[in-house]
């Protein structure tokens, strides 16, 4: 049986930039996919002592952001979602919902160091091939250390992206609109406007 090859890219997304953009189409060329599915996180149990912007307009960007993009799609599954947000069930949801589909989860390698600590690890990694992208902070022997731990103790393979990192924080942008300094640089064409326009931040 053929298996569409699509990943999933989840983050709060607040807002999507160029970084994350950048890290997509890294991951689709080198894994070979079909697509990705942008998921903006609803309630993570990680960040339950942050402010976040709403669901609501963290998805109407990230949807404005990749009009253009054949190969980009967002998923609300998330932030429609009631309680908390875990990574497992999104798995599980998206195997129910699209048959003969191999996905392919990617997040920052800073998540290895604490993937023991999410919600039924076995499940998340029964449900998709994990993917992790370097991240600052973070050498390719740390890496390698929690890779090797995480894929002896659950007896899956994880995939290591070695790609070019493009240093972009969404904590930035928000003060850098809120201060009134430049910020379209960071993020995809016309999207500064749009943000400014719907009085997102």
């Amino acid at each position: 049986m053929d298996f569409k090859r699509q990943g999933i890219l989840g983050g709060t997304f607040d807002p999507i930039h160029l970084g994350h953009i950048h890290i997509a189409y890294e991951a689709i060329c080198k894994l070979n996919l079909e697509k990705i599915i942008f998921m903006p996180s609803g309630n993570p149990p990680h960040k339950t002592d942050k402010k976040i912007t709403s669901g609501k307009e963290r998805y109407a960007i990230i949807k404005e952001a990749i009009k253009n993009q054949p190969y980009f799609e967002v998923s609300d599954y998330e932030i429609n979602k009631n309680g908390m947000s875990y990574t497992y069930e999104t798995l599980e949801y998206l195997n129910g919902k699209y048959k003969n589909v191999k996905w392919y989860f990617i997040t920052g390698a800073d998540c290895l160091a604490y993937l023991d600590k999410w919600k039924n690890v076995q499940r998340i990694l029964d449900n998709c091939t994990f993917v992790v992208f370097k991240r600052s902070g973070f050498s390719n022997k740390d890496i390698e250390k929690y890779k090797s731990y995480i894929e002896q103790t659950y007896n899956k393979e994880i995939i290591y992206l070695d790609i070019p990192l493009i240093e972009i924080s969404s904590t930035d942008i928000r003060d850098r609109i809120k201060n009134n300094k430049e910020y379209n640089y960071l993020l995809p064409e016309g999207i500064g406007k749009y943000i400014i326009e719907n009085k997102f931040y």
